[in-house]
């Protein structure tokens, strides 16, 4: 175990010096000892962290993240929260805020809110004077941190963990799970090309600084765990740890200890409860698939749907890394907790185990966790991205592995029935709600700050379902081939590296030849829609004569297809002007025409083909559905001759 944890983490600072030319970026070393005390849900902590500033810049503070300050009557949460909830959206009036924060956190007592407290802070032993800013901790420096030097930063803190309110906390009353150990811990804010960013935790997202834990939680004995890394001591601990189906090994202690580490990852999280189970799954490259769950009612059901949860991860696995990328850790759990699902490295806990929760999950390690994107920002390039591909992930199980698993065991195509609705073929349920966003009138730009949205609903709109359409619809644009090669390169030239849209735009630009950052400024800074239709049709001199018209402000290149009264099509294919190039043609199309580019300032433009008028039957503009025109209606004309 120690010799190839040894490799890997040789094997992963290789690949991180290779994969970041011309891109600095900063680097931590976590070591982490917890002291947990299951009775009055506090812990004490000891931090040592060798912080790396690989930046060209002079140092003269530093901030760090303290998550749990969030869980208390008035803070920023709490009040944003609920002044979202003031507004009312839609014909039933329902109130925008997030159902599983509403007005909690402002009816919590003492002993129920959550804090995190530094008690000393030392830099290569020297006390720092600091101060706080609710969720943010800002660090004066006595001595600024150098370029290219690496400082040692010794920290002792406490904190209580909180009531389950969002994402981290304790006692689950849907999952009975006793504790989801997320943004526990004083974490280094990110320091980037930009600067710092102390983002308060209002609501959202996340960014940290790549790097390497090493974590040791001490917790009463009966407590079994699963969480970010590998388990060194797992002949000491046991429960499926040193192998598969092993009892938690006995301790004369009252206290376990628990020693984690991750190499080259931007956070950790951890669960804990007594009554977990622990199911593995080991694929033939060595990956490790842990299944860390809780069944409070004893339920065969539950149990099953969990086996599920395994034997889906193995079948889909080799998909995944075939259209996204090899997935570079030697583990990843699935672990019951949490408020809904919520992605880490290496781990997401998720409160039940439907599989679309499951897919989207584990795809963040792909759209997040090796990317890294700076999410209160590019929320959509996290959400987005990940809906995106696990869209694709969930209609490759339901049409390839059900079949073949429910050919040999009827009884599968039950447990799939539970889970039809959250597996939809494509992204028709992205484009509906992205449909749903822009006519509804709280619309804003994908620029917009996560935290910053007037409304829930727009921000879930749009980072998800927008977000989403952006990466489907690039396919359109560019042709699908080439869209599945941006991607795998993206996954090549980016990870470990934090990309933001414009190195998304540019690392397209080069795979596809196509200029695109017009799409980018279209789609993610304004809010102005796709909206063609087929404005009339005549013959001049013997030729036809189809007039199209750009409605919408945002201008598109167009699929136009033609079918005729003997059953013959043609693709009419017309570039934009600001392409600077075309997509390639899809073997699939059939004969395709090629006309001129449209002038996006141009409304109008005529498409002429060679068959008399009378020829043809039905003209239809995106036969594909993938461009995201919201209104489809003027879309296609049935001529009946």
């Amino acid at each position: 175990m120690n010799k190839a944890f040894i490799f890997f983490s040789l094997l992963m600072a290789s690949l991180t010096t290779i994969a970041q030319p011309g891109r600095w970026q900063q680097r931590v070393k976590y070591t982490m000892d917890i002291n947990m005390d299951v009775t009055t849900n506090r812990f004490t902590g000891k931090q040592k962290l060798a912080y790396i500033n690989n930046s060209p810049d002079v140092l003269s503070k530093l901030f760090y993240h303290l998550y749990f300050n969030a869980f208390q009557p008035n803070s920023s949460m709490d009040v944003r929260s609920r002044e979202l909830g003031k507004t009312l959206l839609g014909a039933r009036q329902q109130q925008d805020w997030d159902a599983r924060v509403k007005d909690r956190i402002s009816k919590l007592t003492d002993s129920e809110i959550g804090y995190q407290k530094i008690i000393s802070l030392k830099i290569n032993g020297i006390a720092q004077p600091f101060k706080y800013h609710e969720t943010i901790v800002e660090v004066d420096l006595t001595k600024a941190i150098a370029p290219t030097s690496t400082v040692i930063i010794d920290m002792e803190f406490e904190a209580q963990v909180p009531l389950q309110i969002r994402r981290s906390g304790r006692d689950n009353p849907g999952t009975g799970v006793r504790y989801s150990m997320s943004q526990w811990y004083p974490k280094l804010c990110e320091y980037d090309y930009e600067g710092w960013h102390p983002t308060p935790y209002v609501a959202r997202e996340f960014y940290g600084v790549w790097g390497d834990f090493d974590v040791t939680i001490n917790i009463d004995k009966t407590y079994k765990l699963g969480g970010t890394g590998m388990l060194l001591n797992a002949a000491e601990i046991g429960w499926g740890y040193d192998m598969p189906g092993t009892e938690l090994k006995p301790s004369a202690k009252q206290k376990r200890s628990w020693h984690f580490t991750a190499t080259n990852v931007h956070d950790f999280v951890w669960a804990a409860d007594p009554d977990y189970k622990h199911l593995v799954r080991k694929m033939p490259s060595g990956l490790l698939l842990n299944i860390i769950y809780k069944n409070k009612e004893n339920d065969p059901a539950n149990d099953t749907a969990w086996n599920t949860v395994g034997n889906a991860a193995v079948a889909v696995l080799p998909f995944i890394e075939n259209k996204f990328g090899k997935y570079p850790y030697p583990q990843y759990s699935f672990i019951h907790g949490g408020d809904g699902g919520m992605e880490y490295p290496m781990a997401t806990l998720l409160n039940n185990p439907g599989l679309g929760g499951v897919f989207h999950e584990w795809m963040h390690s792909w759209y997040q966790m090796m990317l890294g994107s700076n999410e209160s920002m590019y929320a959509w390039m996290d959400e987005g991205f990940t809906d995106y591909a696990s869209g694709l992930v969930q209609g490759y199980y339901r049409d390839k592995v059900s079949r073949v698993m429910g050919a040999a065991n009827p009884a599968y195509i039950k447990v799939l029935d539970s889970v039809a609705a959250l597996l939809p073929s494509e992204h028709f349920g992205s484009y509906q709600s992205y449909y749903s966003l822009a006519k509804s009138g709280y619309e804003e730009p994908l620029t917009t700050h996560a935290d910053h949205f007037e409304t829930n609903f727009a921000y879930g709109a749009a980072a998800y379902s927008k977000g989403c359409v952006f990466i489907e619809q690039l396919g359109y644009i560019v042709g699908t081939a080439t869209r599945d090669k941006i991607l795998l390169e993206y996954y090549k030239q980016w990870r470990f590296k934090h990309p933001n849209a414009s190195d998304f735009i540019k690392l397209s630009e080069d795979v596809s030849g196509i200029k695109l950052d017009w799409y980018k400024e279209y789609w993610c800074s304004t809010t102005k829609k796709i909206d063609y239709s087929i404005d009339s049709l005549w013959e001049e001199n013997d030729v036809s004569i189809i007039r199209l018209k750009r409605i919408g402000q945002m201008p598109m290149p167009v699929d136009l297809k033609l079918t005729f009264k003997d059953g013959t099509t043609e693709m009419h294919y017309i570039p934009l002007n600001l392409m600077y190039g075309e997509k390639p043609a899809d073997d699939k199309e059939g004969k395709r025409v090629v006309h001129e580019e449209w002038r996006w300032t141009h409304p109008t433009f005529n498409v002429q083909f060679k068959h008399r008028l009378t020829d043809l039957k039905k003209v239809e503009i995106d036969p594909s559905k993938k461009m995201a025109d919201v209104d489809q209606r003027n879309n296609i004309l049935q001529l009946n001759w």
